[in-house]
């Protein structure tokens, strides 16, 4: 068995070394168009979400213009995506109290971030990390996965139980880099259904892949007997 916090280095490692600017995909300049890139990725794909956008911040450049815009007016700029009617209101009620409350400026604190409309703690934790360098790290389902895939994680049955496992063995400075290394491993390789473990670079270390070995052996073994039972020879 590997250690804990050997398994941790060896993660560090390994992608500091294959995967050193690592960065979100989704497509935006500054906080406000990721706060609202973030908003409308919820059960949607970045790939998704970057074809709404462009079109979306010429209509609604800054904050203060979108404050002001009808719900059909941002629906029809966002109804590809999922959800739509939800999202609409989200991003008007965003853009209204960020004005009256921040003075129009994206805040970088998470807990503020939350108390904005469509802005749970993974969103919040988003915009915090790669806007603004927080030690902060967001955990979507990729997140999820991996983690416990890997072995970073051990019985965590909660987002929040696996963001506290994580960020007790992840270095600080390596947090918001942490959240990008896990999210495009299991956007591109560790993914749900048919991860592409001969892709691997982390099989090494990876718990998941063990027991598939394991497995694959046992089953092995036992194909003499299955033989027989089938009445081969």
């Amino acid at each position: 068995m590997i250690p804990r916090e050997e398994r941790f280095r060896l993660f560090i490692e390994f992608f500091e070394k294959n995967m050193p600017g690592a960065e979100t995909e989704l497509h935006h300049v500054n906080p406000y168009e990721l706060l609202v890139a973030t908003i409308l990725s919820a059960q949607c794909t970045d790939k998704r979400v970057n074809m709404i956008t462009p079109a979306f911040f010429e209509h609604f450049p800054t904050v203060a213009s979108l404050s002001k815009a009808s719900q059909r007016e941002v629906y029809e700029l966002v109804k590809s995506c999922s959800y739509p009617n939800s999202k609409s209101r989200y991003l008007i009620g965003m853009a209204i109290m960020l004005l009256e409350k921040y003075n129009g400026i994206v805040p970088s604190d998470p807990e503020q971030l939350m108390t904005l409309p469509g802005v749970g703690r993974k969103t919040a934790h988003v915009i915090a990390a790669v806007a603004f360098n927080k030690p902060v790290l967001a955990v979507d389902t990729h997140v999820f996965r991996v983690a416990a895939r890997l072995g970073l994680t051990i019985n965590a049955p909660t987002p929040l139980e696996t963001e506290r496992q994580l960020i007790k063995f992840i270095p600080r400075d390596k947090i918001p880099a942490a959240h990008h290394w896990l999210i495009l491993h299991g956007r591109y390789i560790c993914q749900a259904r048919k991860p592409k473990c001969s892709l691997c670079g982390l099989t090494d270390i990876c718990k998941f892949y063990r027991r598939l070995k394991n497995i694959s052996i046992i089953l092995s073994s036992h194909i003499p007997f299955l033989v027989i039972l089938a009445g081969g020879s």
